[in-house]
């Protein structure tokens, strides 16, 4: 009888990821899980008594996948354009992993200024920074500015109430950049 396979905990948050991102987060459970693994039920309660933990964790998981998401901008791009497409392409293709981390409650920030202070922003901000060579605290007032517009677009993609039109989106992104920058430059 050949041995049985370990069930390890990044293999059970790796499968709530995947059925997250199948099927959404409300479907995320022990059964769905496990059924995923091809396991019964047990090795996932073993690993998660809770199954808000186990979802926590694939959250976790996926706030880290966003932010590599976000990273990856084409070098003809503008890092500030790249990022803002990247971030309403994630909505678009992957629409459960986009209500998950945005519309489901896990956040563990209570603000959008607590989110421009969290440790998964920082490559973003970095980037951002370098391309615009402005100080810390403007680049935060200019990222503020674009992730209202970008979050707002994005999340009437991922529920249906726009259809999606890049070459417009472009112009509306690059008008929110200037707007950003011209109102830091009035404001001194």
């Amino acid at each position: 009888m050949p041995p049985k396979v370990k069930i390890t905990k990044d293999m059970v948050i790796d499968a709530a990821f995947e059925v997250t991102r199948a099927e959404g987060a409300e479907n995320v459970n022990a059964r769905t899980v496990a059924k995923r693994l091809g396991c019964s039920t047990q090795p996932i309660m073993y690993h998660f008594a809770k199954i808000e933990d186990m979802k926590r964790a694939a959250y976790e998981k996926l706030n880290r996948f966003h932010t590599e998401y976000l990273m990856h901008v084409n070098p003809q791009e503008d890092v500030m354009l790249g990022i803002g497409l990247n971030y309403i392409r994630f909505a678009q293709e992957e629409p459960h992993l986009f209500r998950f981390l945005f519309q489901s409650g896990f956040a563990t920030e209570s603000s959008i200024l607590q989110m421009v202070d969290s440790p998964e922003l920082e490559p973003v901000l970095c980037a951002m920074q370098a391309e615009m060579k402005l100080n810390r605290e403007q680049t935060k007032e200019v990222f503020l500015t674009l992730a209202m517009f970008v979050h707002g677009y994005a999340s009437l993609l991922v529920n249906n109430a726009l259809k999606h039109d890049e070459a417009a989106m472009i112009v509306l992104l690059e008008r929110v950049y200037r707007g950003a920058r011209l109102a830091l430059e009035v404001e001194k």
